[in-house]
């Protein structure tokens, strides 16, 4: 079997991609890596060579979690998949980390990054720890796609003078001259500048008018002033949350201590280490001095009278 013959999988580019947060990432510009995916993975045995060197071809941002490996290659199934993304990460090609992101409103996101180097603890730890501290907190993980210019003609009015003409067709009883709109441009600038929804300007002028308006630009004028939103306050700065690592297989938080090759220890297979307790003759020792001063402690109960 040719690991890089990738004939019947899908083309790179034709690869499903991944949620923005999620995916494939590589350690950067900043690691050296080596030349070539055939001497970076001679060493492995030929699922997981043959795995690898797919996963290494994909573009950033791309799905490579088990069910989509499985789809995109033909030779594995998801539980070969699954098994060998644990060994690629055991022997420190890929670890998994994820936790909220964004601010406002926080995103749950995983990533993935793969290294066509193998790399030790202490690196991969080192890595996640400066990387992911630096992004945590980008409430934006991928570029989105760029929309196409468009050139706008030129405004012939500001956004501030256009409001105040809108309110004569709003309410006919705030028609405004072109010199009365000029006049008031300043403060309906200023308006718009800390409250920038232009309806909701609009209902502060009209809202509650008498039935007759002898003067709507001093109505206006008045009103742009007892009415003038406050100032905006700037938004507290969100704590900055590094992303944790996480098991490679069942996704368990965990630190670079606790997942020794990005693994956490039942998936390593390693049974649940023995409590630090008593030894059984000291606890049977101890129980039965218990259960004496129980039995010395218990009332004697006396006999009613008349009973006898």
């Amino acid at each position: 079997m040719a690991y890089a013959d990738f004939n019947a999988a899908l083309p790179a580019s034709a690869h499903p991609m991944a949620k923005p947060g999620f995916g494939k990432r590589t350690p950067g510009t900043g690691c050296p890596e080596r030349s070539s995916s055939q001497e970076a993975f001679a060493h492995l045995p030929e699922r997981e060579k043959y795995l690898a060197s797919f996963i290494d071809r994909l573009p950033e941002g791309a799905a490579i979690d088990v069910k989509t490996l499985a789809k995109s290659q033909p030779l594995y199934g998801q539980q070969a998949c699954r098994s060998a993304l644990r060994e690629l990460s055991r022997l420190g090609h890929l670890r998994r980390v994820g936790g909220l992101v964004g601010e406002g409103r926080p995103q749950h996101v995983t990533r993935t990054y793969f290294s066509r180097t193998a790399r030790d603890e202490r690196w991969w730890a080192h890595f996640l720890e400066t990387r992911e501290t630096a992004t945590a907190g980008k409430p934006s993980l991928t570029v989105p796609n760029p929309v196409p210019a468009q050139v706008p003609e030129p405004p012939r009015h500001t956004e501030a003078y256009a409001a105040l003409a809108a309110l004569g067709r709003r309410d006919s009883r705030l028609v405004l001259s072109a010199a009365e709109c000029a006049e008031l441009e300043v403060q309906a600038r200023e308006w718009l500048a800390r409250d920038a929804d232009v309806g909701r300007f609009a209902s502060a002028m009209t809202a509650g008018l008498p039935s007759t308006v002898h003067s709507p630009v001093g109505l206006v004028r008045k009103r742009l002033t007892d009415k003038l939103p406050p100032l905006p306050t700037a938004p507290e700065p969100s704590a900055v949350v590094p992303l944790r690592p996480e098991c490679t297989d069942c996704g368990r938080p965990g630190t670079p201590g606790t997942l020794p090759g990005g693994l956490c220890r039942p998936c390593r297979a390693e049974p649940a280490p023995r409590g630090a307790g008593l030894p059984g003759e000291q606890v049977r020792r101890w129980a039965t001095l218990v259960r004496g001063n129980l039995a010395a402690r218990q009332p004697t109960i006396s006999s009613r009278p008349g009973f006898d």
